[in-house]
């Protein structure tokens, strides 16, 4: 069964609630209960090849918290207050039943990727570029399969997870924009580098990590740096915050996964159907980068398109972690509470 988003009004902060080791339905006294589960990836994918991250179940439902292992304790609370706004607070109202998503493509090889794009029936395709241990060359190949699979009105947009310097980035992209580019997601790591290349390229340019892991997101200075802004839920701390962080910018905005299960997906798909404009489809069919799922009906897209709803976790037995990795997420869990 699927439920839809129920909005709530709440503001109220996260505070620091016991949790109860165990994914049974939650107990008395305002508890919170949780899973810790893990997911094989079907291909590497930044740099993982099993994704994993802690449920959380509360009165409004179930939350999130995933934060990769190389987030910090004080980045890390922001994903925590993002799952307890999931499993305790709610969501604001949606304004659309459904949000329009792109296929990610991994830094796999050209037919591979063709493939991807062809079996997912979305009309966008963000690709990885500029993954270590690849050249320039297997770049360009996947994503000229990419647009030999949309076809010449499909939107591609890659993304470079800061890897390259400005010179790098310009060359990389003038090439690549030969297909057609839709926007380039954080080529380069500093908001300098970022404005650098954007004066030198005709490619739209997005700002991701510069965003969600500054100190305060709303605040970073992005007007002459980047046309568009990626909005991720957990990293920037709930749909509440992430709505704060779009209003404050007056940028375009694409929503994004964190690569998260069926549940902390549906925080990404709520957040894209509060915006009051949704220019660009929502990163957000990662699920299909899973082996499996802790929903029997995860948030898979039908025609490019994700419905607005919350998959209800019903597979918590076949994707529980072993007792080293639910022992290590608990470790970090309880450490971020009690900071």
């Amino acid at each position: 069964m699927q439920a839809r988003i129920a909005p709530r009004v709440s503001l109220t902060g996260a505070p620091r609630l016991s949790l109860v080791p165990t994914a049974s339905p939650a107990a008395a006294g305002g508890a919170l209960q949780t899973h810790v589960w893990s997911v094989p990836m079907r291909t590497r994918f930044r740099g993982i090849d099993v994704r994993d991250g802690v449920l959380v179940h509360g009165p409004a439902g179930w939350g999130e918290f995933s934060p990769f292992w190389d987030y910090d304790l004080a980045e890390s609370r922001r994903w925590w207050a993002s799952a307890h706004e999931a499993a305790v607070l709610g969501w604001p109202a949606p304004v659309r039943d459904t949000v329009p998503v792109n296929v990610t493509v991994p830094a796999v090889g050209p037919e591979r990727a063709h493939q991807i794009v062809r079996a997912s029936g979305c009309r966008t395709a963000k690709v990885k570029v500029a993954e270590p241990g690849q050249t320039p060359a297997e770049d360009v190949a996947r994503v000229e399969a990419v647009r030999d699979a949309l076809g010449p009105d499909g939107a591609i947009r890659v993304d470079a997870n800061a890897a390259w310097d400005v010179d790098t980035a310009v060359a990389r992209l003038r090439e690549l924009d030969r297909v057609g580019l839709e926007y380039a997601e954080q080529p380069c790591p500093t908001l300098a580098d970022l404005a650098a290349v954007r004066r030198r390229v005709d490619v739209r340019i997005a700002a991701d990590e510069v965003v969600r892991r500054a100190p305060d997101p709303r605040r970073v200075a992005l007007a002459g740096a980047v046309d568009v802004v990626v909005l991720k839920v957990q990293p920037l701390g709930g749909v509440r915050a992430a709505l704060q962080v779009a209003e404050a910018h007056g940028l375009p905005c694409v929503v994004s996964s964190a690569l998260e299960s069926s549940v902390g997906i549906a925080a990404g798909v709520a957040l894209a159907a509060a915006l009051p404009e949704l220019p660009f489809a929502c990163g957000l069919a990662t699920v299909a980068l899973f082996t499996d799922d802790v929903a029997s009906r995860p948030l898979l897209p039908v025609d490019g398109a994700l419905p607005v709803v919350r998959p209800v976790p019903d597979r918590l037995g076949r994707t529980a972690a072993d007792p080293v990795v639910e022992r290590r997420w608990r470790e970090r869990l309880a450490a971020v509470q009690a900071g």
